[in-house]
Order: C-alpha cells, then sequence, then structure tokens
C-alpha cells in the first residue's frame, strides 16, 4: 500500500474492533432489560473488545466467572433448573404466540424471534449444567482405581489406619 502510513491499517482494526465491541456492549446491556440475550451480547462485546484493549480482560473474566457459578448453581439445584426450565418455556411460548399473530405489548416480531432464541438457549444452557453436574457426580462416586475411560486412573487415597 503505497502512499499510506505504516501504522493505518492497525488503527483501522481497532477502531472497527472498538465499534463493533462497544455496540455489542450496549446492545447487551439494552437486552438486560429488554427481551433478548443481554448477558450473552455483553460477553460478546467484552470478548470483541480484550482481543485490541487489555482493560475489557477484568470484565470479561468477571463475567465468565459468573456465568460458570451460574452454570454450576443451576447444575447443582433440581428446584433452580425446573425454575430456569420454566422460565425458558415462558420466553418461547411468548414468542411463538407473538409470531402467531396474537398482539402483545412491546412484542413485533424480531423481539419475538429474538425470545424464541432466547428460550432455546436457556433450555441448551439448562442441560449443559446438568449433564455435567451429573458427570461430576459420577466422577467423585468412582472408587479409586476404576478406569474413568481411555485408560486413566484416579489416584487412591492413602490409608491412614
Amino acid at each position: 500500500m503505497v502512499g499510506r502510513p505504516a501504522g493505518h491499517n492497525r488503527s483501522m482494526k481497532t477502531v472497527v474492533i472498538a465499534v463493533l465491541g462497544g455496540l455489542l456492549t450496549l446492545a447487551g446491556i439494552a437486552a438486560l432489560v429488554l427481551p433478548g440475550p443481554g448477558f450473552v451480547l455483553v460477553a460478546a462485546g467484552l470478548a470483541v473488545l480484550a482481543t485490541r484493549f487489555s482493560w475489557a480482560k477484568k470484565p470479561l473474566d468477571y463475567a465468565r466467572d459468573k456465568a460458570e457459578q451460574g452454570i454450576e448453581e443451576v447444575g447443582k439445584s433440581p428446584l433452580r433448573a425446573i425454575g430456569a426450565g420454566l422460565a425458558a418455556l415462558a420466553l418461547v411460548a411468548v414468542g411463538v404466540l407473538a409470531l402467531a399473530g396474537v398482539d402483545l405489548p412491546f412484542v413485533n416480531a424480531l423481539s419475538a424471534v429474538v425470545l424464541i432464541l432466547s428460550g432455546l438457549f436457556l433450555i441448551g444452557t439448562i442441560v449443559f449444567a446438568r449433564k455435567q453436574e451429573q458427570t461430576v457426580e459420577a466422577i467423585a462416586q468412582r472408587p479409586a482405581g476404576e478406569p474413568e475411560g481411555g485408560g486413566a486412573y484416579r489416584a487412591a487415597t492413602p490409608r491412614t489406619d
């Protein structure tokens, strides 16, 4: 590229990343109170920003930790899993009703699709959390010296008799 400064391409990438990450983060913040996957969009925006800006890594790590804690809580508590499942079904139901022509306040076709996708995403997250918790429990209950799969063995705990 003749005639352009050497840092032009890099600074243009920084601007694009800042704008895209900022828009995703702002859309996510708005979706926290509006229908939509707010937390997912905030995390996606922070992930984009963290590729270029080191300050975005700290809130991204915080968001990741909170997401993992939430998944663990849903996985450990059948009651929370049921509550989250009911919320997911309600999201999908409202979205389907809106697409079917039922006049609902503050819901248009786009927000109806986002509600359905959010509900399906939540159902997937619940299934993942429950399966992960079952796997952790199965490994914890396996006696020492039993194969875990792939030829690996759990270490036996030393006896203290």
